[in-house]
C-alpha cells in the first residue's frame, strides 16, 4: 500500500511503502529480522554509551563515599558533629598522662584534645614511635555509643613543626577561646 507523506515542512514530498502492523508482527512471528533504520541505530547506539557512563561514573562516586574519611576536632566531636556509625578522623594533642596500656601489650588508652574539650580513644596496635603525650596525633576510627572513640589507626606528627592544619586552626581557636574566657572572668571579678 502506498502512502504520501509530507516531511514536516521541509518543502519535499517522499512517496513511501508503510506495511501493515499485522505483516510486521508476522515478520517477528516467523522470527525474520526487521532493520532499524540508520538514525534509529545510532540513537540506540547514543542511548547505550550514556548507560555504560553513567554505570562508570555511579561506581567510582560510590567507591569515593566509601573511602572517604572527614576530620573533626574534639570540640566537634563533643557538640555531637561527628558522624555516628561512620568512620571518620579526630586531631589534636595527646593530653599529658593520660596514656594508659593495658596488660595485653597492643590496647591503648589515651585522651585527645584541642585545649578545649577531651575525647577518650582507644586503639588496638603498635603505636608509632613519634607518638608522645602532649604531641599531635591524628586517630581514625569511629565513635562508639559509650563516647570513646574506637581507632583503627593512628598517625602522629613527623616533626617538631608539623600539625595537620585542620589541627591546628582548632588548637589555635581553642587557645583564643579560652584566653577570650580567661579575660571575661577577670572582668568579672573587678
Amino acid at each position: 500500500m502506498s502512502e504520501f507523506f509530507n516531511m514536516g515542512g521541509y518543502g519535499f514530498y517522499v512517496w513511501t511503502i508503510v506495511r501493515p502492523r499485522h505483516e510486521r508482527d508476522a515478520d517477528v512471528a516467523a522470527g525474520r529480522r526487521i532493520e532499524m533504520k540508520p538514525r534509529h541505530r545510532r540513537f540506540a547506539w547514543i542511548a547505550a554509551g550514556v548507560a555504560v557512563l553513567a554505570a562508570a561514573v555511579g561506581l567510582v562516586l560510590n567507591a569515593f563515599q566509601s573511602n572517604l574519611v572527614f576530620f573533626f576536632t574534639p570540640s566537634q566531636v563533643a557538640a555531637n558533629e561527628a558522624p555516628h556509625g561512620r568512620a571518620f578522623r579526630i586531631g589534636g594533642l595527646v593530653e599529658d598522662r593520660s596514656l594508659k596500656r593495658e596488660g595485653d601489650g597492643l590496647t591503648v588508652h589515651f585522651n585527645v584534645t584541642d585545649t578545649a574539650q577531651t575525647i577518650p580513644v582507644v586503639f588496638k596496635g603498635i603505636l608509632p614511635d613519634l607518638f608522645k603525650e602532649g604531641k599531635g596525633v591524628v586517630a581514625q576510627g569511629s565513635i562508639g555509643p559509650d563516647g570513646v572513640f574506637k581507632a583503627t589507626e593512628v598517625l602522629a606528627k613527623h616533626d617538631e613543626n608539623y600539625m595537620p592544619p585542620e589541627a591546628a586552626a582548632a588548637v589555635a581557636d581553642a587557645h583564643g577561646r579560652a584566653a577570650a574566657a580567661e579575660k571575661a572572668a577577670k572582668t568579672l571579678k573587678y
